[in-house]
């Protein structure tokens, strides 16, 4: 169970006013998690660690499913994300961390998107949603990159305990039993760059910084296409994996 000063540092996160910065990001992210779950066509979606409802305004807004559920840690995450009046959300609440207040099988997917970086115990949680749901997507940003060593203060900052690799998170995920299907990796917009420099670092809005910005990215993506999957992977800022609960029971000694 989650401490009460974890809880309310999280609370407290969802009171301010990046809504903006939030939905901006939540559109990508819904975006990876439609993309990965193409061949789903799920009844039930659950999402944990829901936020402030960013991701589920867009997987409502796309009809991704008929019924959407939401739980997470901050009551005030919650108030934001009833407050939104999503036609298909049937229900949100929060929860402690770990344990999810629904019984098993209930749901035919459960999103995990940018959650699992600040799980301390994150096959407790892991287990958790694979006892509630057979489909499990999961989205980690790819924060293990070249200089990593400089940025611990800034990861950690955000809350980061934990660093992933498309690699180990593959092998996190299958060690617990879970099957992959479908992934992708993704780097960040060149939207999404621009508000954050000139939005929400307010640094100077000049030509060569946004021709920069656009370069970066078309090089990036141009790089990554020729050289295949390997260099995908280490130009990503993020992995969205699709699993299914393996038909073989692993037993972890």
């Amino acid at each position: 169970m989650l401490s009460e000063e974890v809880k309310t540092a999280y609370d407290n996160f969802y009171t301010n006013s990046d809504v903006a910065w939030r939905m901006l990001g939540a559109k990508y992210k819904a975006q990876n998690i439609v993309d990965v779950c193409k061949a789903l066509k799920p009844g039930k979606v659950l999402e944990v660690g829901a936020g402030d409802g960013s991701i589920l305004h867009f997987l409502n807004e796309w009809n991704f499913a008929p019924e959407l559920y939401a739980i997470e840690i901050a009551q005030s995450g919650v108030d934001i994300i009833n407050g939104r009046k999503l036609a298909r959300l049937k229900e949100a609440q929060t929860f402690d961390g770990y344990k999810i207040p629904y019984a098993d099988d209930s749901f035919d997917l459960v999103v995990l998107a940018h959650v699992l970086e600040h799980v301390e115990h994150e096959r407790i949680l892991l287990r958790e949603l694979k006892r509630v749901s057979k489909y499990i997507v999961v989205e980690v940003p790819k924060d293990y990159r070249f200089g990593v060593d400089t940025r611990m203060k800034h990861f950690l900052d955000y809350g980061h305990i934990n660093m992933y690799t498309p690699t180990s998170l593959r092998f996190l995920l299958q060690s617990e039993g879970l099957d992959i299907l479908e992934d992708k990796v993704s780097m960040t917009a060149p939207e999404t760059v621009k508000f954050n420099e000139f939005v929400n670092k307010k640094a100077p809005k000049t030509f060569t910084k946004n021709l920069k910005i656009e370069l970066e990215y078309k090089i990036k993506k141009t790089l990554g296409n020729l050289l295949g999957r390997k260099k995908q992977e280490q130009f990503a800022n993020a992995y969205t994996v699709l699993t299914k609960k393996s038909d073989q029971n692993l037993h972890i000694f």
